[in-house]
């Protein structure tokens, strides 16, 4: 049974480190510094089984009319569990997160899962803009990290 809990102090910083940094599309080469900071400054949610944490994803907010979710993973040896569907389920029933008049995400490869929690292509696409910079993390290593 998945546990989730949104108390940091109960989250593997160096476990959730490894696994963005090293087995994710969005984050690779992502350093701990820049995690922690993220970590920090947002409503997390971590999945347990036992003590051992499987589950994570991050939700950048101002808890009133925005949301992003973000960085959400299963650990491979712990997928086809429901696990995923637990972790967004529980997010989206967050106290903290309802009345939202905008709620985004980016996924490659997740569309099903999202679309069954009423996550659809952007209503007006048009009036979406970003600032992007895919190759970041691998430039700060590159340079020292700074």
């Amino acid at each position: 049974m998945l546990r989730i809990s949104t108390e940091k102090s109960e989250l593997d910083i160096p476990l959730i480190h490894q696994f963005l940094s090293e087995q994710t599309y969005w984050a690779k080469g992502i350093p701990l510094a820049t995690v922690q900071r993220a970590i920090e400054h947002s409503l997390c949610f971590g999945g347990f089984v036992g003590v051992e944490q499987v589950a994570f994803a991050r939700v950048i907010t101002d808890r009133a009319t925005f949301a992003n979710l973000v960085d959400v993973f299963v650990l491979p040896a712990h997928r086809g569990k429901g696990y995923g569907k637990a972790l967004v389920a529980a997010i989206m029933a967050c106290p903290e997160l309802q009345e939202l008049r905008r709620f985004t995400l980016a996924t490659s490869d997740a569309k099903g899962l999202y679309e069954r929690f009423g996550f659809a292509a952007p209503a007006k696409p048009g009036s979406l803009m970003e600032r992007y910079f895919p190759e970041i993390y691998a430039k700060a290593s590159s340079s020292g990290g700074h």
